[in-house]
């Protein structure tokens, strides 16, 4: 029998009550491994448009490609497990989908369309009958948006990885004991070859979940040296079921590599625009900021919440200001308009701000005092007057470069500062620790 090569695609498995796609991904990788089945790439973590309303915090669906001699056995035995462990009950709908072979151009479209836009699930459906693609799904069938979109996404130059550490099911549901010390430790020794480990500016653990969800903790990086290494600083009050390192896109700011036109903008599409700063910047009550940003073609409300921590910095941005900002777009409501959510700013230029004030005494180092409307401004110390206001410039309270939300308020596709400019391309090796049961 000729071996085949096999792409699997699964996606929306989970639900915020439990259950977890990733980690049915190391399931079913334990299984094939057990059969002799050969990797030849690390198995893909791929997160998708962070803006889509109804996907799960992550957007993430995972991707499988190996080597193998009973293609149909694989696909009864992947479907088996998606169906048995998807957590419909609680809302997941689930997917799976096969491709065998060279991968079809519709599908790498798809895999590119579903990083900054909104993908209906009927135009899914009809690529992968056309494609003629196996596929499963249980529910509505919106799984198969990320389980074709996986198959068909190109890393391109960059992409990082993760480890992945596994909850013993007796454990599922109970909190988690993470040492926060060792947390802040590992990060230290280990960055910049790990990222988004701790939060230091909140106090915040980044690698551990909250949820009933099966995973222990998580440590993104640059290399499966670097991530091993780091998990080997953890301490945890429990012994873990496994762990496996997924390729993933997490850290690269995919999402936003598209140019949006602002006089097209579409609900949930992410990207950039570029332009300059046409109204003052407004401190909304809670302390959210709006500002707009006028394009060649519209101007653009954006937002910039509180919890990203960036707004006391923003609310300094000015009229003629010239800026990039990156994010997703918010459907209009009957208060606001169609508004991008703000996931960073990068400032290109600063206009010089000028303001007038009560003239100075270079005598008493004093600002003099306006004898009255209409009337000259004296010192009130040594009498010495001026007819008329002073024009000074203002310093600005905002630098040239880019401003990100901290830590704690990144999403997962967010490239960290620490990755600014880098770019990497890991390698797999098939006998390296990748993937282990404990």
């Amino acid at each position: 029998m000729s071996a085949t090569v096999l792409s699997v695609g699964i996606d929306d498995t989970d639900s915020p009550l439990g259950m977890c796609t990733t980690y049915l991904g190391f399931k079913i990788v334990g299984k094939l491994r057990k059969k002799g089945v050969k990797f030849s790439s690390y198995p893909r973590l791929v997160r998708f448009n962070p803006n889509i309303p109804w996907k799960t915090r992550g957007n993430g669906a995972v991707g499988l490609t190996f080597l193998t001699n009973d293609a149909k056995e694989d696909i009864e035995y992947i479907t088996h497990m998606v169906e048995k462990n998807a957590d419909v009950k609680n809302g997941a709908n689930p997917a799976a989908v096969f491709c065998t072979g060279t991968i079809p151009e519709s599908v790498r479209r798809l895999g590119s369309l579903a990083m900054w836009r909104l993908v209906k699930r009927i135009d899914a459906r009809k690529l992968v009958r056309e494609a003629k693609l196996e596929s499963f799904h249980m529910g509505n069938s919106q799984g198969l948006v990320g389980a074709a979109g996986v198959i068909g996404y190109d890393f391109g130059s960059d992409s990082t990885l993760e480890m992945l550490s596994y909850r013993k099911p007796s454990m599922f549901g109970l909190k988690r004991n993470i040492d926060e010390e060792g947390v802040k430790r590992m990060q230290q020794k280990t960055s910049p070859d790990t990222f988004s480990s701790y939060d230091e500016k909140r106090d915040h653990v980044m690698i551990s979940p909250r949820g009933p969800d099966p995973v222990l903790y998580g440590i993104r990086g640059e290399s499966a040296r670097s991530v091993i290494a780091a998990s080997m600083m953890i301490k945890t009050g429990e012994k873990s079921a496994g762990y496996m390192i997924f390729q993933s896109n997490q850290g690269t700011s995919r999402h936003l590599d598209h140019k949006l036109d602002a006089s097209s903008l579409e609900p949930y599409m992410a990207g950039t625009i570029s332009g300059s700063i046409s109204k003052t910047p407004q401190t909304l009550q809670g302390g959210h900021v709006i500002f707009n940003v006028l394009t060649a073609n519209g101007s653009v409300p954006c937002a910039v919440y509180k919890e990203s921590g960036m707004g006391g910095a923003l609310c300094n941005l000015a009229i003629g200001d010239e800026v990039t900002v990156g994010g997703g777009i918010r459907p209009a409501s009957k208060s606001r308009p169609r508004t991008m959510n703000v996931e960073f700013v990068r400032v290109r230029g600063l206009k010089i701000v000028h303001e007038q004030r009560n003239p100075h005494c270079i005598k008493c180092h004093k600002n003099m005092k306006s004898k009255g409307s209409g009337q000259h401004y004296e010192c009130i110390k040594c009498g010495r007057s001026a007819i008329s206001k002073e024009t000074i410039r203002v310093a600005r309270a905002l630098h040239l470069g880019a401003y990100l939300p901290v830590v704690s308020a990144q999403r997962h596709l967010t490239r960290p500062a620490q990755r600014k400019k880098r770019t990497n391309i890991p390698v797999f090796v098939r006998s390296s620790r990748w993937f282990c049961e404990f």
